[in-house]
């Protein structure tokens, strides 16, 4: 299959980690020009592209990648992000199941062209971070929410993307040996009522990329019930980090 010609300054800019699952980090490659991003591809691999220009970032797991592995790089990913840029979205996809964003970057797929007369206002992002923005399906909005954090004090209440609005959920579950907390979004539907909104016990904050509103949160303050139960799960954190290694097994 002949691949396009996307070979410009952009990909210069993108920085390509490799999973080093023993030491549970992500390691810098270094990238020799006349090398294809997308001949890094390997399916015994995890990969990490970042794009800091775009505030993209991509984990990539290969075919042959153990659930420990991925396991691993969605918290190594973090640390390298925070490193970089904090307000960079990660992304996370596997082998064969790549989202046209990550084709576009590594040059498997060629950016739309858009030649029409401009009638609206004047956008200075690029064809593919289009595309990107338009892939805000509810599991990439809920890993944006959990890279985002909350405000201290605050609980999520609800979370507004494009016309829809959801309301959000956290459990605690335990998984590999490890309690994690699971993020969840359900559309409220019929539950706001039509007309003006205004709550003045509610806090918003607004996520934005290349002149767009992509979110919409708001918050409202923890009672005394929750702060106290976000202490326990904290304290439950630290205990089974002591006495557990999440990592000691492969799947």
């Amino acid at each position: 299959m002949a691949l396009p010609d996307n070979t410009d300054d952009a990909t210069k800019d993108i920085r390509v980690f490799h999973l080093n699952d023993q030491k549970a980090t992500f390691e810098e490659l270094e990238i020799d020009p006349d090398v294809e991003l997308h001949e890094l591809l390997k399916s015994n691999l995890v990969l990490y592209f970042i794009n800091p220009k775009s505030y993209r970032s991509f984990i990539w797991a290969g075919a042959e990648a153990s659930t420990r592995m991925k396991f691993i790089a969605a918290s190594a990913a973090t640390k390298i992000r925070d490193k970089i840029g904090p307000a960079i979205k990660i992304s996370t996809m596997d082998e064969d199941e790549e989202s046209k964003g990550f084709k576009i970057m590594i040059g498997l797929e060629s950016a739309v062209e858009y030649v029409e007369e401009q009638t609206g206002p004047a956008y200075e992002g690029k064809a593919e971070d289009e595309v990107m923005l338009e892939e805000m399906t509810l599991a990439k909005i809920v890993l944006t929410l959990e890279k985002l954090g909350n405000p201290e004090g605050l609980v999520r209440e609800m979370v507004i993307e494009g016309n829809n609005i959801y309301g959000y959920q956290e459990t605690y579950k335990k998984y590999m040996g490890e309690l994690i907390k699971e993020r969840k979004l359900y559309p409220l539907e019929d539950k706001v009522p039509d007309g003006t909104y205004q709550q003045e016990k509610l806090f918003p904050r607004i996520l934005m990329s290349y002149n767009r509103v992509i979110l919409v949160e708001l918050f409202r303050k923890m009672n005394q019930g929750e702060t106290d139960q976000e202490i326990q799960e904290i304290q439950k954190l630290a205990e089974l980090k002591q006495t557990e290694n999440p990592f000691s097994e492969n799947t």
